[in-house]
């Protein structure tokens, strides 16, 4: 006999992935949200809808196309081929309803150039990032990160690596500070230094996830990314909700969640009719959080690839924070009408940070320069916000606010923390990966 729970959901795209994955569990799931489509925050725009959004009643210019033809993601990221967002699909057999494609390229600004990001010990050896003495030691280190197995002391030299640090573990192999720089943000994707100082098991582990994600596809990069745009992410966990009995109710205004006498959720109220609920599972915007920092994104719709990335239709850049004397990384995000987000001919590049000023055109100016020329550009600020409440005493669970990062593994992390929270298990994802390669256009 499946436990049966009544849980209501005010969503976005994490929240949407958990109604998913506790439908398959046995729990109902009554979905209600307060737009007419699917995904809150994380939805994908049209022409239409994204000039209403940024220019009020602006109407698109004709140039740029037909409306329908584009799928402008407001939150927009990559999927590691290896990651868990990738397991969470194939776990859920969501993958029936979407098409992915392999990303074309991963790069990072080194000294003012922007340089694909090598992945493996032989591409170490052909990268323009190093020379000759220092593309060796990089190649003793990716073997290293390689061979490494857990679970087997012959591959560890000697190091504990829950003790020994990153900073430890790379002077091992002397790499210089521009190496270690492209290695943890590019490769390791840590969004500032702090990492250095922490424990190397979490470095390599993020080694071998992009190593063994590059490696998934023939492409020239460790993403891939849903044809139409990350839009259909949501609405295929709703369809899977749906297969499983979740109910969804989409156009519910001023969605209030309402508290027992004990402090404990009791259901969600909207236009006067109140849904009864043991536990609430919600975004940032409908319960008391804290702000804790801001996103900074551009977006800009364009008529060529970003330069010096090999003529790609999609791909990823990193501007590690040191390279631009700042606090965080940025990263600069495109995809194109080969993902059909854009009429033919159109690319949609968005660079994001966080926000260190509450002037977005200045401080993304570093990315937006790598841009070249566009036909339009719009900037967004938003903040992000985490929860302050416990939800072993109100049961209510509240996802964080999107992260400036242009791939979805910290996202993946705060649904899979919400699921253990929730139902008290860790969800299994060791799955095989297999049936990704079918998904894949």
């Amino acid at each position: 006999m499946k436990s049966m729970m009544w849980s209501c959901w005010v969503p976005g795209l994490k929240e949407c992935i958990l109604s998913g994955l506790l439908s398959v569990d046995g729990l109902k799931v009554l979905h209600m949200d307060r737009n007419d489509y699917y995904g809150g925050e994380s939805a994908s725009l049209n022409l239409i809808q994204l000039w209403k959004r940024f220019r009020g009643n602006d109407k698109p210019p004709a140039h740029l196309g037909s409306s329908r033809d584009y799928n402008v993601d407001m939150i927009p990221k990559f999927m590691m081929a290896n990651g868990n967002l990738v397991r969470v699909l194939i776990h859920t057999d969501v993958t029936k309803y979407l098409y992915f494609k392999a990303v074309d390229g991963s790069y990072v600004l080194n000294k003012g150039k922007v340089h694909k990001v090598p992945a493996t010990d032989m591409e170490a050896l052909k990268s323009p990032l190093m020379g000759i003495f220092e593309k060796r030691r990089a190649r003793k280190l990716f073997i290293y990160v390689h061979n490494y197995e857990e679970s087997d002391p012959k591959t560890h030299e000697g190091m504990d690596l829950t003790r020994v640090t990153t900073r430890e573990l790379i002077a091992k192999f002397g790499l210089d500070d521009n190496t270690i720089d492209f290695i943890g943000h590019a490769m390791a994707l840590h969004r500032d230094d702090h990492y250095l100082n922490e424990p190397a098991m979490d470095t390599v582990m993020r080694m071998k996830l992009y190593a063994e994600s590059f490696a998934r596809f023939e492409g020239g990069s460790p993403y891939i990314y849903p044809l139409y745009g990350l839009g259909e992410l949501p609405q295929a966990f709703a369809r899977l909700s749906a297969v499983y009995g979740g109910t969804y109710m989409l156009n519910k205004p001023g969605c209030k969640v309402e508290f027992d006498e004990e402090g404990k959720v009791a259901g969600v109220t909207s236009e006067g009719e109140t849904a009864k609920c043991k536990k609430v599972v919600c975004d940032p915007s409908y319960l008391q959080v804290r702000k804790v920092g801001k996103v900074a994104r551009a977006i800009a719709i364009m008529s060529h690839p970003i330069p010096s990335t090999d003529e790609s239709h999609s791909v990823q850049v990193i501007l590690p924070q040191k390279q631009l004397g700042r606090r965080s990384d940025m990263y600069l995000f495109c995809c194109s009408y080969t993902h059909n987000v854009a009429p033919k001919g159109k690319f949609i590049a968005f660079v994001s940070t966080e926000a260190e000023t509450d002037h977005p055109e200045v401080e993304l100016k570093p990315g937006i320069e790598l841009l070249g020329p566009v036909d339009e550009i719009f900037f967004d600020i938003y903040d992000i916000h985490e929860p302050v409440n416990e939800p072993s005493l109100d049961n209510c669970f509240i996802s964080t606010s999107y992260d400036a990062t242009t791939h979805f593994e910290s996202t993946v992390t705060d649904v899979l923390n919400m699921y253990t929270m929730i139902t008290g298990k860790v969800l299994d994802l060791s799955v095989d990966l297999s049936a990704a390669s079918a998904a894949e256009e």
